[in-house]
């Protein structure tokens, strides 16, 4: 597996949860050929090659965190595999990097949707590093460098993806409350 894979997977299931509150027509219609589970729709909405994406869901699916679907054919997400992963073996294969105070994209408690979750003193806000970005903190290497542009475009995206660093990220409190947001989302679908 390869930190994108998950840049990936989260799309997807952010496309799904997208086709469930838009329905499938209106998705159909904003996205590029009429397929928004198409490699060539997933490069331009997460600035990945269409090359590393085709791969990437070959490595999910022979990994067992994602599944062709019976109907179309396409890529979908196991969800409870997905989730099992994120929770208890990201944080090993994917280390969040720390670095030093930048401009960039809010991630883990600072994301917009997430900021009222923990109130926590002493520590500074995290972000990805992205230069027009308007919020300072402290950089957290993405898992992929076109996050902070894919995020902005999508909130669900953002959300699934801070998640993932407040996982990455956190202590045990913070982590547990981040595990807890992310079965609501993912699981219960």
């Amino acid at each position: 597996m390869k930190s994108q894979d998950i840049v990936v997977l989260l799309k997807l299931l952010s496309l799904q949860d997208q086709e469930l509150t838009k329905g499938t027509d209106q998705l159909r219609s904003e996205s590029l050929g009429g397929d928004p589970y198409s490699v060539r729709n997933l490069e331009a909405l997460l600035g990945i090659s269409k090359t590393e994406i085709a791969q990437s869901i070959k490595r999910s699916v022979a990994s067992g965190i994602a599944r062709k679907d019976n109907r179309s054919n396409g890529p979908r997400p196991h969800r409870r595999n997905l989730f099992e992963f994120i929770t208890h073996g990201l944080r090993f294969v994917f280390p969040a990097q720390v670095g030093p105070m930048q401009r960039g994209v809010p991630t883990a408690f600072a994301a917009p949707m997430l900021k009222g979750l923990l109130v926590s003193g002493g520590t500074y806000d995290y972000v990805w590093p992205y230069a027009a970005g308007r919020e300072m903190g402290q950089s957290v290497e993405p898992l992929f460098k076109s996050v902070p542009e894919a995020a902005l475009k999508d909130e669900r995206l953002h959300e699934y993806l801070a998640l993932v660093d407040a996982i990455r990220l956190g202590n045990r409190r913070e982590a547990g409350l981040a595990t807890d947001h992310l079965r609501s989302r993912i699981l219960s679908k």
